[in-house]
């Protein structure tokens, strides 16, 4: 292959003859780096390789520089930050790639939220595994794309591999797929890119069913979710042009059986109560949305007797479990889920309790020819003629064309790790949340809500205001010291931890827990923490509970 200059990647350019030599154009920016332009190809690695080295000196240099679970300062500081480390956002000549990976990683990661630090624990937003994010490299190196098979021979494949055995683990008695074949009985599941795109696809499909069902001739889909389900079930109604959904309300933060029974008894005698139904839905086709994790505490909606309701009125019931779905990898926590092998559809993420990288999200169906609606030709990606000669139809897996291969990462974590690892990642950050509600029920400092059903708590300042919660937690960012969650429940905020971290020791979560209270108390001092004073924070909120949270764990 000839060599060719690109400002600020190569030295050397195609000469006369195709042989290299110098380059005709502008001369290069300062610092170029030589060696192989492409990332793939059998030379492709060596070019990589020392460029990984520097991205590696950068995340290292720049969580020393941070120093925290946040950047210091607030949105202003930390965007004054990153523009002052960007410059110019598309210079005239390049800098190099050296000198830029170096300083664009070192700004990221200098002012990233860190999930890692175990004092990030706002939000469902996991430290990813060093294997899966080495997967990911691998991913964006080969860069395959999983809209056609001659773009994506082997992760096409990976991909049909993986989807099937994840659709058994959470319908374990519906059979086995067999091929790639969408007639083939048996579950099945898609990649998508979270759970905001697995309920849209999934109502989508129900959209579809309920159409072939009735030959077009009935009403249309109705959706009916408790007031904990997501906001995406919500968005996912008014993309596909649908009623809003009918919320039955969920003062015990689960969805109840009894008010199901009820909203689904009004919805099939046609109810024109503004509170009930929208006018002209009466016929339509319920849609039952249960929650296994929601959102705000974790909560796990009661599956089998939803499922018995459900399905005694008709109704389809797909379960947005992105949060709990992973707990089905242990034995010991996978009956907290009972009930979700009988839902239609399930919508579960593994960039959450997974501890995968961005994206990782799947909408898995007991059987997978309820897929089949998705079927769509475009003759330059899935031609009849070739389909019929044997090669693999991919453009009816997803809603997108274009699909990088997420699948991998998965695949080598699940490999690298088996049942039994991943198992014991959820179970020791879920006993890290039940030891957490153990401080905060002896802390007479703090109110806790409910304890845990997975790795979710809320509490709150006893004699506290609703502004305090607030303020507090503005303050911590600020600080770059914590990051912690919020919460509406009960008429009162909260402050929410999620733990995903299964490396959280007891001194952590001793730490965490002062500086709320330091920050929550009168005249709190306006210094930041150092990492020092977190540290002696921990020794001071109580003995360390023997051992790592997850000590012992492999890989």
């Amino acid at each position: 292959m000839s060599a060719f200059t690109v400002d600020g990647l190569q030295d050397v350019a195609p000469g006369p003859g195709g042989r290299a030599g110098p380059d005709p154009g502008p001369e290069p920016g300062p610092g170029p780096d030589t060696g192989q332009l492409l990332a793939g190809g059998a030379a492709g690695p060596a070019a990589l390789r020392p460029l990984l080295g520097t991205v590696v000196g950068a995340l290292s240099r720049g969580a020393v520089e941070r120093g925290g679970p946040l950047p210091t300062g607030g949105p202003e500081a930390v965007a004054a930050r990153v523009r002052a480390a960007v410059g110019a956002v598309l210079p005239e000549r390049g800098a190099g790639a050296t000198e830029a990976l170096d300083v664009l990683v070192d700004a990221v990661a200098r002012g990233a939220a860190d999930p890692a630090d175990p004092l990030c624990a706002a939000h469902l937003h996991c430290p990813p595994l060093a294997v899966a994010a080495a997967a990911d490299v691998a991913a964006s190196a080969l860069n395959p794309s999983l809209d056609s098979w001659d773009q994506a021979p082997a992760a096409s494949e990976l991909e049909t591999l993986v989807c099937g055995a994840l659709a058994r683990l959470v319908f374990p008695s519906a059979g086995a797929a067999v091929g790639p074949d969408a007639s083939a009985a048996g579950p099945d599941a898609l990649v998508t890119t979270g759970g905001t795109e697995a309920n849209q696809l999934a109502l989508l499909l129900a959209r579809e069913r309920a159409s072939t069902a009735a030959e077009g001739d009935g009403g249309p889909v109705r959706v009916v979710c408790g007031a904990n389900a997501h906001h995406s079930v919500h968005r996912a109604a008014w993309l596909l042009g649908m009623a809003p959904p009918l919320v039955v309300p969920t003062p015990r933060g689960v969805l109840d059986p009894a008010a199901l029974e009820t909203a689904l008894e009004d919805l099939a005698r046609g109810d024109a109560a503004a509170d009930r139904t929208a006018a002209g839905q009466g016929g339509a086709a319920p849609w039952v949305v249960a929650t296994a994790g929601t959102t705000d505490t974790g909560a796990v909606d009661p599956l089998p007797r939803l499922a018995e309701v459900a399905h005694r009125h008709g109704a389809l019931l797909h379960v947005d479990a992105a949060y709990g779905g992973p707990l089905l990898f242990s034995a010991a926590l996978r009956g907290r889920l009972a009930g979700l092998e009988r839902a239609d559809s399930v919508t579960f993420d593994l960039h959450k309790l997974g501890w995968q990288p961005v994206a990782a999200g799947f909408l898995a169906v007991p059987d997978r020819t309820a897929l089949g609606v998705l079927d769509h030709r475009a003759d330059y990606l899935n031609a009849d003629d070739d389909t019929e000669a044997g090669l693999p139809d991919l453009l009816g897996r997803s809603l997108r064309t274009t699909r990088r291969p997420d699948v991998l990462k998965v695949a080598v974590t699940l490999r690298a790790l088996g049942r039994s690892g991943m198992a014991r990642l959820v179970e020791r950050t879920c006993a890290a949340a039940a030891e957490l509600a153990d401080r905060l029920a002896r802390d007479e400092r703090f109110e806790l809500y409910a304890r845990p059903v997975i790795s979710t708590l809320v509490f709150r300042p006893v004699g506290g205001d609703d502004a305090l919660v607030a303020g507090v937690r503005r303050q911590l960012l600020e600080r770059g010291q914590a990051v912690l969650g919020r919460a509406a429940l009960g008429g009162r905020l909260w402050w929410k931890v999620t733990l995903l971290n299964p490396a959280v020791r007891g001194s952590d979560l001793a730490a965490l827990l002062e500086l709320v209270a330091q920050a929550a108390s009168p005249g709190a001092a306006a210094d930041t923490a150092t990492a020092a004073d977190r540290a002696a924070a921990g020794q001071a909120a109580g003995p360390e509970s023997e051992g790592s949270v997850c000590e012992g764990v492999d890989a």
